[in-house]
Parts: C-alpha cells; structure tokens; sequence
C-alpha cells in the first residue's frame, strides 16, 4: 500500500490556506482547503465489492489515509461513496458523480487504448466507461482515474469541445502531489 502523511497534507492545505486569505486560486473558493476525514476501510471495500472492482492503489490509500476530498486540483477532489454536499448550488459534477456509480459502469472496459486529442465526436459516456471522476476542471472538463486494462492507475483528463481525452499523470499520487507543490 502506498502510505500517505495525513498530518503532512493537512498542513500543506493550512499553508496554501494561509497563502490565499481570499481564496483567489482557482476552485479554492469550492473546496476551501479542506479535507474531509478519511474513509474507514469497511467503506473502501464496501464501494469496490458495490461495483465490483478494485481500486488504484494511490487513490484507494489517499482516501483511506489523507481523505475523501474535497482539496485538491480545480474545483477539488469528488468524495467517493458519498455525494457532495451541495451548499446551495447544483454542479454539473454531482450528476457526473452519480452516473459514474450506475451499476456496471465502473467495471466496464476501459475503452481507449490510446489517447484522443482534439475535439472528441463521440458521446463522453461511451468513452469514460471503467473510470472515476475524481475532480472538476470546469466548462465541463473532468479529470478521470482509470480503473482497469493497461492504463488502469493513470489520471486522465476529459475535454469534449478543446482538449479531447488525454493523459494528465501517469499515477494519482503524482497528479496531486503536483498540485500540492505548485504555488
């Protein structure tokens, strides 16, 4: 299992907190820097047996030690096995959020062997089968872990109308610890 420093993460967010008094960086004013608790293991295995998979070990052990969001990139990490809460406001991401749990859809084949640049003319849906979404870029652009096949472990990013569905890191520590460090 790959280890997490809870204690280290929580104190990078009272940094970049402290560092954004006015939460002028993008997507602070959604997450607010904040870390929801962990997720007991009993949680973690209950939604991979619900959806009958197993997930990347990165993202598996950030939930289980750092915390189930929502800090993190854009608009901040989705919580896993239970929605967000909404504060008022309906986001494109909480109907994103609970297609993604539709019985089946997580298990499914991951469809891309390679990635697809450009404007994608084919359904998001049909594309992002067998992965999670884990953040919200905005203007309708998702960061998404991949769960199985060969590129099961890698965070990719879903752009339909610009960016087409691409690679963003090859792993979930990598991805977040990026954005940890960035200023």
């Amino acid at each position: 299992m790959v280890s997490w420093d809870e204690d280290g993460v929580r104190s990078r967010m009272l940094e970049m907190a402290a560092q954004d008094p006015g939460r002028e960086r993008f997507g602070a004013d959604t997450h607010r820097y904040e870390l929801a608790p962990p997720l007991p293991e009993a949680e973690i295995s209950a939604f991979e047996e619900a959806h009958g998979i197993d997930l990347p070990v990165e993202y598996r052990s950030f939930v289980a030690q750092a915390g189930n969001g929502p800090a993190g990139p854009g608009h901040g990490l989705m919580p896993l096995v239970a929605p967000r809460q909404a504060g008022g406001e309906e986001w494109a991401m909480d109907d994103e959020w609970e297609h993604d749990r539709l019985p089946g859809r997580l298990a499914a084949p991951f469809p891309l062997t390679e990635p697809l640049p450009g404007r994608i003319n084919t359904p998001a849906d049909a594309l992002t089968r067998g992965t999670l979404m884990v953040a919200d870029q905005g203007c309708g652009i998702y960061v998404r872990l991949i769960l199985n096949g060969p590129r099961a472990g890698e965070v990719w990013q879903i752009d339909p109308d610009w960016g087409g569905f691409v690679p963003a890191s090859a792993g979930f520590r990598a991805w977040y610890t990026e954005w940890l460090q960035s200023p």
